[in-house]
């Protein structure tokens, strides 16, 4: 198997040198914890009173999920090795420093180590008179049946979960109104996936699953875990109705509904690309007399080099439509 080339130094640093390049690039945004330089946090978010937002998860996503971290959304984030949780210090030292007074959510993707990192995190963190609610994304539509929902991975739903947590935070909503906001948000959530090709790790720079030139994989997740069908490469329209088909049956989104999109590239997949699938999924919700409020069409959620991309429908009320609008300014995106 033929290794893939990387832009990179010694493996061992890639993390320490790629946070170097954040805080570099953006340290009016963000700023790393003497404490802990995985905890990279909000220079401006953070206040007394106001709930405070970690999230976090494994390198090899970005701009998730430090890109998300600034004013109007999340207050800090834990960084994580390559497709790997972060340990429990650097979360339980960004949960202290974005603590103020409020309480803490802690919002990530459904998967063990994460949980179980985060978990053992908010029992420390509970030890010293911090509370902490935790809010699981579980978006992945592939990764389990409905009746299981709750055991789904969390992917490219990420985002809006992400989004509309922070603004309601920084609007001032209490803990729980703030965990609601999440949980709904989390519920509104759909995502489909496909991927193309396979990424390759820093450390192995061999391609991390094998798929066929001619060969496509419907619902892989994004660290590279199985999806539910693999076959011949389709067309992007075809492609394109197989994800919406599977998130409009679970979404039961119908005629005046009102959504937002987000059509995610996992990393090497051209714009190009991506903008002809948004013109699909666009073509598709026009003749359900399904309404897009608002869409968000790149890379949000990555997978290192993989190629592919993902659709993500959140269906929205008053309510999500407000958060999802909120300002917020962060390192790799903003809404003004």
């Amino acid at each position: 198997m033929a290794k893939t080339k990387k832009l990179i130094n010694d493996a061992n640093n890639i993390i320490t040198e790629m946070l170097d390049g954040v805080i570099g690039a953006h340290g009016d945004i963000l700023r790393r914890l003497d404490s802990n330089p995985r905890s990279i946090v909000a220079v401006d978010g953070p206040r007394d009173g106001k709930v405070g937002i970690l999230i976090g998860g494994g390198s090899g996503h970005e701009p998730a999920f430090l890109g998300y971290v600034g004013k109007g959304l999340a207050d800090a984030a834990a960084v994580g090795n390559v497709f790997a949780s972060p340990a429990p210090d650097p979360i339980i030292e960004a949960t202290k420093a974005i603590d103020g007074g409020a309480g803490v959510v802690y919002l990530y993707g459904n998967y063990a180590g994460d949980v179980m990192n985060f978990d053992m995190a908010a029992e420390m963190c509970a030890m010293e008179d911090i509370t902490v609610r935790t809010v699981l994304v579980t978006d992945d539509v592939a990764s389990a049946p409905a009746d299981k929902w709750k055991e789904r991975r969390g992917v490219a739903g990420d985002f809006f979960v992400f989004k509309v947590a922070g603004a309601a935070a920084d609007q001032m909503l209490d803990l729980d109104a703030v965990v609601a906001v999440a949980e709904k948000a989390n519920r509104a959530t759909y995502t489909m996936g496909v991927a193309l090709g396979p990424c390759s790790l820093p450390h192995t720079l061999k391609p991390n699953f094998e798929i066929g030139e001619d060969e496509m994989e419907i619902g892989m997740g994004i660290h590279g875990e199985p999806g539910v069908a693999r076959g011949k490469l389709q067309s992007a329209d075809a492609v394109t109705d197989s994800l919406v088909d599977g998130i409009l049956a679970e979404a039961k989104a119908g005629a005046g509904d009102e959504v937002a999109l987000l059509v995610n590239g996992l990393g090497s997949t051209s714009l190009m690309e991506l903008y002809v699938v948004h013109r699909r999924v666009k073509q598709r919700l026009d003749e359900a007399g399904i309404k897009i409020h608002r869409s968000f069409v790149g890379n949000y959620v990555t997978s290192l080099e993989m190629a592919g991309m993902s659709v993500t429908l959140m269906k929205l009320d008053a309510d999500l439509k407000k958060h999802l609008d909120h300002p917020c300014r962060c390192a790799m995106f903003q809404v003004a």
